[in-house]
């Protein structure tokens, strides 16, 4: 198996579907973000040692991004998508677990905390990243909206999952000092 084309030595790079754009393209940066967000989270994956549970998650989410990925890196028509509506309700419901777990907060926190829930805040921001540049790519492509949505959701996964690894660390969460109440807790 050749891994090198050259393609890219002029600057461009083919998308499924035939096409040859720049490495530049919004789509490249959309695509190339999740691959940047798998790997990150490849990483976090060795910090997690007494969490398999989330480990399995984790690389489930990988197996997904690489599916998204994929998708925006289709033209329309040119293939089935891929990500569907499931792993959307699936991050809702981990979410919704998670959320339950630490004490409630109404302020925001800071990043941080042990190695692994510095991590996935990092791994949150890469999302809210690829997000944007999903956003910007649908001003001028179609591609799968399920992929939005997942992404969009992913972050919060992050935030939460981020939260029970201090927690379950004995990690308490450091409040942003000036911050205004922003989180409307569901028991009051």
């Amino acid at each position: 198996m050749r891994i090198y084309t050259k393609t890219g030595d002029k600057g461009m790079t083919r998308i499924i579907g035939g096409s040859k754009v720049s490495k530049d393209n919004i789509r490249i940066n959309a695509y190339g973000t999740l691959d940047e967000l798998n790997s990150l989270i490849g990483y976090t994956i060795t910090t997690l040692g007494n969490e398999p549970e989330i480990q399995a998650e984790l690389e489930q989410i990988q197996q997904q991004l690489f599916d998204a990925g994929g998708d925006l890196a289709t033209e329309e028509g040119k293939r089935d998508y891929k990500l569907t509506a499931e792993p959307v309700a699936w991050l809702e419901d981990r979410i919704d677990i998670y959320a339950d777990e630490p004490p409630e907060i109404e302020k925001f926190i800071l990043p941080g905390g042990t190695q692994a829930a510095s991590l996935l805040h990092m791994a949150r921001t890469v999302a809210r990243r690829a997000e944007r540049e999903i956003v910007g790519m649908l001003k001028i492509a179609s591609t799968n909206q399920e992929v939005l949505k997942y992404v969009n959701r992913l972050s919060d996964y992050f935030f939460a999952v981020a939260r029970v690894v201090n927690y379950r660390a004995g990690e308490t969460d450091i409040f942003y000092k000036n911050s205004e109440l922003v989180f409307r807790n569901k028991k009051k």
